[in-house]
C-alpha cells in the first residue's frame, strides 16, 4: 500500500514538506555521526558488579527523572492504557513503535517503567566519544555492523528478556520526524518474541494540539496508545507465526494512528517515478 494514503492530520499547515522516495529506507534524521564498528568483540551484557549498579543508579536515580521531565514538559508525552502493560510484570516482552522522533529512545522507559527498557538502537548510538558506556548504561543494545556481532547481538537480547526486562524495538528502522503514517516494515525483528514465546506489545506514536499553558507551542504534543498482548499462534510455524504477530502489530499500528488526532507538523510527499 502507498505508505502517504495511512497519513491522517487535523487543521494544521504544516511546517516544511519533505519528499521521499523508498520509505523502506529513506532516513531524515540528520545526525551524520561517524559510525564505529560493532563486531564480534563488542561487550553488549556486562558481568561487572560496579558496572551494572552504577547502571542502576544512572539509570533509575539519574536519567528516569529528567526523561521524565523532558518528555512530559517539552514534548508534551501522554501514554494511553499504560495498564496493559500490569500483567506483564513477571515476564519480558518485546515494544514495538513507529519511529518518528530522534529522541524515540526516551519514550519506552517512560511507558514500561518500574520495568527497565532496553532499546536497540542503530549502531550510531555508541559511535559518540566519551558516551559509549553512559548509553549502554542506560539500555541501548545496538545492532551490530557486521555479521561477526550478530551471534553476540541476539545473545544479549535473549539474556535481557529472560531477565524480564522489556526490548523496545522500532521496526521502521529509520527516523521519520513527525511522520503521522505507519511506513511497512518487514517481519524480521518479530522473530525473538515467536522464538522466545513471549509477548509483543505495539506503541504507536500520533501527534496533538498542544493545549491549555501549552497552547503555544508549535511543536505538537506527542501521545503514545499502548496495546493488549499480541503472543505467537502456536499452530503455525516459527516463519509463519513471525509474520502473522508482524501483521497484527502493523494493523494495530495502522489503525491506531488512522483513530486517534494526528496533526502534521511535517508533511511527506513521495516523488514521481522517473
Amino acid at each position: 500500500a502507498d505508505v502517504g494514503s495511512f497519513q491522517r492530520g487535523a487543521c494544521m499547515k504544516p511546517k516544511k514538506t519533505v519528499y521521499y522516495s523508498d520509505p523502506l529506507k529513506d532516513d531524515f534524521a540528520g545526525t551524520n555521526i561517524k559510525r564505529k564498528n560493532v563486531g564480534h568483540d563488542f561487550v553488549f551484557v556486562h558481568r561487572d558488579f560496579w558496572w551494572n549498579l552504577l547502571s542502576f543508579l544512572l539509570y533509575y536515580l539519574i536519567a528516569v527523572p529528567i526523561v521524565w521531565f523532558y518528555t512530559k514538559f517539552v514534548m508534551g508525552l501522554k501514554v494511553e492504557n499504560r495498564r496493559a502493560l500490569r500483567k506483564l510484570r513477571k515476564t519480558g516482552y518485546f515494544l514495538y513503535g513507529n519511529h518518528t522522533q530522534l529522541l524515540d529512545p526516551l519514550i519506552p522507559p517512560m511507558v514500561t517503567f518500574p520495568k527497565k527498557a532496553y532499546t536497540v538502537a542503530n549502531p550510531d548510538a555508541v559511535s559518540i566519544k566519551f558516551l559509549k558506556n553512559i548509553v549502554m548504561m542506560l539500555g541501548a543494545l545496538p545492532i551490530p555492523t557486521d555479521f561477526s556481532g550478530m551471534q553476540r547481538f541476539i545473545s544479549a537480547v535473549e539474556t535481557r528478556c529472560a531477565g524480564k526486562n522489556c526490548i523496545a524495538i522500532y521496526p521502521e528502522a529509520h527516523v521519520w520526524p513527525f511522520y503521522t503514517g505507519i511506513r511497512p516494515f518487514l517481519s524480521t525483528s518479530f522473530r525473538y518474541p515467536v522464538k522466545l514465546d513471549v509477548p509483543a506489545v505495539a506503541m504507536v506514536t500520533t501527534y496533538r494540539r498542544r493545549r491549555g499553558l501549552f497552547r503555544f507551542c508549535k511543536r505538537p504534543g506527542v501521545t503514545v496508545t499502548v496495546s493488549e498482548p499480541f503472543y505467537r499462534d502456536p499452530s503455525l510455524s516459527v516463519r509463519a507465526a513471525q509474520d502473522e504477530l508482524c501483521r497484527r502489530v502493523y494493523d494495530f499500528m495502522v489503525q491506531t494512528s488512522a483513530e486517534k488526532e494526528n496533526v502534521e507538523y511535517i508533511r511527506y510527499e513521495q516523488m514521481p517515478s522517473a
